[in-house]
């Protein structure tokens, strides 16, 4: 119970990589609210598992791609739980194609979500983070390595890191830190062990396999408690060395 006491908003919490993390916090004794896109019943469900764990948690929609929506999530989230002590940025989108096939939406549509949903709801965070805070982004492995059709996505998670070590050093004075952790190929719906890109994918693990969400769920569980008090800017790989 590392976080006993602690007040965590997730965005995009409602599946996947978010709904871990928001569930492990959880665990680790945070009250915890998340945001969603738009699937409701996922949401609720995430919702629900904390709560039959013995935990609290709300949920909110939002849309990380619209600032008012960002920025109302972010303010439901801060007066349900009575201010933030941890804010994880996990929405975010994907959209895989060459450069020859790029079009303004699409790259308006990631830039949007995963790095302007950032800037605007960590700016709306601000006045309802407590000194000593966390701020925990997810970026990816991508952003360090290419790969075929992902130029625009890679650039997002780029940004990502360089928005971690930047806002380090701003948010010092306050002993606010901030981190980024960045997966590699981790078995999700949107991403499954068993789907058509999986051998192609776990060929260039080094551990040969998928990750599980649980395991970035951990990652974050680290930089949110208080082993981690001395770690800001910095960006750590849960990608089985696949970057190394």
């Amino acid at each position: 119970m590392s976080l006993q006491g602690k007040k965590a908003l997730v965005t995009g919490g409602s599946r996947g990589i978010g709904a871990a993390i928001a569930k492990r916090l959880a665990a680790d004794g945070a009250t915890v609210a998340i945001t969603y896109g738009g699937n409701k019943a996922a949401a609720d469900a995430t919702v629900a598992a904390i709560e039959s764990a013995g935990g609290s948690a709300f949920a909110f929609q939002a849309n990380a791609a619209d600032p008012s929506s960002q920025r109302a999530g972010v303010e439901q989230a801060a007066a349900a739980l009575g201010g933030i002590d941890i804010l994880v940025h996990n929405a975010g989108v994907a959209e895989f194609s060459a450069i020859a096939d790029d079009t303004d939406d699409t790259f308006d549509r990631q830039f949007d979500v995963n790095v302007k949903g950032l800037h605007v709801g960590t700016r709306a965070a601000l006045p309802h983070l407590a000194d000593g805070a966390r701020i925990i982004l997810i970026g990816s492995i991508s952003g360090e390595l290419a790969f075929p059709a992902t130029s625009v996505y890679s650039a997002t998670k780029a940004a990502v890191a360089a928005l971690a070590r930047g806002w380090a050093k701003d948010l010092a004075s306050r002993n606010i830190l901030v981190n980024a952790v960045q997966p590699g190929p981790i078995d999700t719906d949107m991403n499954p062990a068993n789907g058509e890109f999986a051998q192609q994918m776990t060929g260039v693990v080094p551990l040969g396999r998928y990750g599980k969400v649980e395991e970035v769920a951990g990652a974050v569980s680290f930089l949110a408690g208080p082993d981690a008090s001395y770690i800001t800017g910095a960006t750590l790989n849960v990608d089985g060395g696949t970057a190394a």
